[in-house]
C-alpha cells in the first residue's frame, strides 16, 4: 500500500475519540470563552497574597484555569495531529497556544507575590492548616525563590513566551509538512517516496543497497537545510542560555535539572557509567558484523535484520493481545484500564495522510489518556504500543489517585512506566520461544533496544551538552561546529571497528527532542529504572508489583528521585545503569553463544 490514506477514509475503530473531550468545536470555543472570563477573576488577586484565605481561593482559581487551559490546549493540538495540513486545525492550535500564554501573563503575578513574603511569613504560610493542601507548593515555590524575578520581570518572561517556542515550532513545521524526501528503491525496485514514517522500514531491509539508499537520501535532504536548521536550532540554544541566565541558574544544564530537583551528578554519572560500558557496546557491533557477514559495518546496517529469513509479521489485534498476556505479572486492576483502553478508542492507530509522525501519549486530567501511532504490522510497533500504553495508564493511574495539583509526574519519571511493559513484553516473549532463529530475532530487537535507548540517548544528551557548553563559552553553533561534534561522538559510541560514514554527521538536524532541551537522558535514566523494577516484579512477585503501582499512582506528590527511592530504585547512585548494563551484557553474552 504505497499511497496513504486520507484522515476521512480512516475507519472510525482506529481513530481515537476525540469526543471524550469536546462533543464539538462549539464545546471548546465555550470553555475558551470560559477562560477568558476567569483570567479576569484571576486578576482580582493581585495585591491580596498575604493571608490564607485569599492565597486559597487564588490556588483554586489556578487550579481550575490550568485545567482548562490543558484540555483546550491538548484538543487542539491533537486534532492539528491528525492532519498537519488542515489549516482549520492548524489555526485552532495556534489559538490555544497564544491562549495559553496569555494564561501564563495572567497567573504570572502569583509566585513573585507571595515570595515576596518575608521567610518568617513563608513559614507561617507552609505551617497554616488552611493551606495543608498547599503545603507541597508553597514547600517548591520556596525552594525555587532565588529564581524567581520580580512581578515586572516575570510578567514580561510571561509574554516572550511565544517568541521562546518560535524553534520548536519552524523546525516542526519544516521537518512534518516541509521537507520533501525523494522517491528510493524498495526490494522489489520499484520507486517509493522516502518519509519519516518508511526510513525505517527500508533500513531494516534485507537489501544492503535498499539500506544506503534511503540513508544517504535522507541525510542529503537535511544537509541541504543545514543552514536553516542550524540556526534553528543555534536559536534554541540562545533561548535556554537566556533563561537561564535571567534566572540566575549557573547553565542551561542545571536550570532544566532544577524544575525536578535532580542534582547534575545524575546527568554527569549517566554520561560516565555508559562510557565505561562503550566496549562492551563495541563487541555488540562487532558480533552485527559478523552476522552480516560484511567486512565492516556502516551505519545503514545498524537497523538490518541479523537473521536471515526471519520476519515477524503482527498484526495490531495480535499485537494488542500479546502485550495483554505479558503484562499480567501486573496484576488484574491494570489489565482492566489497558482493556478498556483497547476497546475504547483511546488510540489513533495507522498512518494517514499529514498525521504527525512517531507516536506518543498524551491527555488531559479528568478524561482518560490518549495515544497516537503509526503502527506497522511488525514487532517494533508492537513495542511502541505497549511503550505507549505504559505512559497512558502511569497517567490514568496517578490523575485517579493524585489531586489535579499533584497528579502530574515528571518527564525525569515519565518514561520508567513505559519503558518497564518493554521489558515484560520482552521477557514473556523469550520464554515462549523455543525457535532459535527467533529467539535470536528477539534478543537482537533487545539488545538495539539497549542501543538506540540507553547508548544512543546517552550520546544526544551528551551532545546536547558539549554544544550547551560551547554556546556558553561564546562559540557560534555553525553547521560544521555542530556536525563536527556530532560525528565525533558516533565515532566514539560506535567505536574504532566500524565505517562512521560522513553522512551521520547531519542526523542531529533530524532529532526533534533537541527542541525539548535536556529531555532525552531521561529516557536512558527512565530505562535503567524500568530494567530494576522489571528485576525485581519477576524475582519478588507481589510485594514488588505493590512497590510499582504505588510508583504509579503517586503522580507529582513528591520529587522524582524520592518516588524512585520509595518503589525501590535509587537513581541517585549510579547501580541503576550498572544494572542495566550487566543485563545488557547478558544478552550479549547469550548472543554470542547461540551464534558459536
Amino acid at each position: 500500500m504505497n499511497q496513504l490514506l486520507k484522515r476521512s477514509e480512516v475507519p472510525a475503530e482506529h481513530r481515537w475519540n476525540l469526543d471524550d473531550l469536546y462533543p464539538s468545536r462549539e464545546a471548546w470555543d465555550r470553555e475558551y470563552q470560559d477562560v477568558l472570563s476567569k483570567l479576569h477573576d484571576i486578576k482580582s488577586f493581585e495585591g491580596k497574597l498575604s493571608e490564607p484565605a485569599a492565597i486559597k481561593q487564588c490556588f483554586e482559581l489556578e487550579d481550575a484555569i490550568s485545567l482548562q487551559m490543558e484540555r483546550l490546549y491538548v484538543y487542539a493540538n491533537m486534532k492539528h495531529h491528525e492532519d498537519m495540513a488542515d489549516s482549520a486545525y492548524m489555526a485552532l492550535s495556534d489559538k490555544s497556544k497564544k491562549l495559553s500564554v496569555e494564561v501564563g501573563e495572567a497567573m504570572s503575578f502569583i509566585s513573585p507575590e507571595i515570595l515576596s513574603l518575608s521567610d518568617e511569613q513563608l513559614q507561617k504560610l507552609v505551617a497554616d492548616p488552611e493551606l495543608a493542601f498547599y503545603k507541597r507548593t508553597l514547600e517548591e515555590m520556596i525552594r525555587q525563590k532565588q529564581h524567581v524575578l520580580s512581578k515586572a520581570e516575570e510578567a514580561l518572561l510571561a509574554q516572550v513566551g511565544n517568541l521562546s517556542q518560535a524553534p520548536s515550532t519552524i523546525f516542526g513545521m519544516l521537518n512534518n509538512a516541509d521537507l520533501k524526501f525523494p522517491k528510493v528503491k524498495n526490494e522489489q525496485g520499484e520507486e517509493v517516496e522516502l518519509t519519516h514514517g518508511r526510513y525505517i522500514q527500508f533500513l531494516e531491509s534485507l537489501n544492503r543497497e535498499v539500506r544506503k539508499e534511503a540513508f544517504q537520501a535522507m541525510y542529503a535532504t537535511y544537509a541541504k537545510q543545514k543552514n536553516t536548521i542550524a540556526a534553528t536550532l543555534a536559536a534554541n540554544v540562545t533561548k535556554n542560555m537566556f533563561y537561564a541566565k535571567t534566572r540566575k541558574y549557573p547553565s542551561a544544564l542545571e536550570m532544566s535539572l532544577y524544575g525536578d530537583n535532580i542534582d547534575k551528578s545524575v546527568y554527569t554519572n549517566l554520561i560516565d557509567t555508559i562510557h565505561e560500558a562503550l566496549p562492551l557496546m563495541h563487541r555488540y557491533m562487532e558480533l552485527r558484523r559478523k552476522l552480516l557477514k560484511v567486512d565492516q559495518l556502516h551505519m545503514y546496517d545498524l537497523f538490518a535484520p541479523l537473521v536471515d529469513e526471519y520476519k515477524l509479521e503482527i498484526s495490531y489485534d495480535e499485537a494488542k493481545s500479546m502485550v495483554k498476556e505479558s503484562l499480567k505479572p501486573l496484576g488484574e486492576a491494570y489489565l482492566d484500564v489497558l482493556q478498556d483502553g483497547f476497546d475504547n478508542r483511546w488510540i489513533d492507530v495507522y498512518e494517514n495522510e499529514g498525521k504527525r509522525n512517531g507516536a506518543y501519549s498524551w491527555g488531559a486530567y479528568g478524561t482518560h489518556p490518549y495515544v497516537l501511532l503509526n503502527h506497522k504490522d511488525n514487532l517494533n510497533s508492537m513495542f511502541t504500543l505497549t511503550h505507549e500504553m505504559g505512559h497512558a495508564l502511569h497517567s490514568y493511574l496517578s490523575d485517579t489517585n493524585q489531586p489535579y495539583r499533584y497528579a502530574q509526574y515528571t518527564i525525569f519519571l515519565a518514561e520508567v512506566a513505559s519503558t518497564l511493559n518493554e521489558a515484560l513484553l520482552m521477557e514473556y516473549m523469550l520464554n515462549k520461544s523455543t525457535d532459535p532463529k527467533e529467539k535470536m530475532y528477539l534478543l537482537t530487537y533487545y539488545m538495539d533496544q539497549f542501543r538506540t535507548t540507553v547508548f544512543r540517548q546517552t550520546m544526544f544528551a551528551e551532545f546536547e551538552k558539549i554544544i550547551h557548553e560551547k554556546a556558553e563559552q561564546g562559540e557560534s553553533l555553525t553547521p560544521q561546529l555542530l556536525s563536527e561534534v556530532y560525528y565525533g561522538l558516533n565515532k566514539l559510541y560506535y567505536g574504532e571497528e566500524m565505517a562512521v560514514d560522513q553522512d551521520i554527521e547531519m542526523e542531529w538536524a533530524r532529532i526533534p527532542h533537541f527542541y525539548n532541551s535536556f529531555y532525552v537522558y531521561k529516557y536512558a535514566t527512565g530505562f535503567s529504572a524500568a530494567t530494576s523494577f522489571a528485576k525485581q516484579i519477576l524475582e519478588e512477585g507481589e510485594p514488588a508489583v505493590e512497590r510499582y503501582l504505588g510508583f504509579l499512582k503517586s503522580g507529582g506528590n513528591d520529587y522524582s528521585i524520592n518516588i524512585l527511592k520509595k518503589a525501590g530504585v535509587d537513581m541517585s547512585s549510579p547501580e541503576p545503569i550498572k544494572q542495566a548494563m550487566s543485563v545488557f551484557k547478558e544478552l550479549l553474552d547469550e548472543m554470542e553463544a547461540l551464534t558459536k
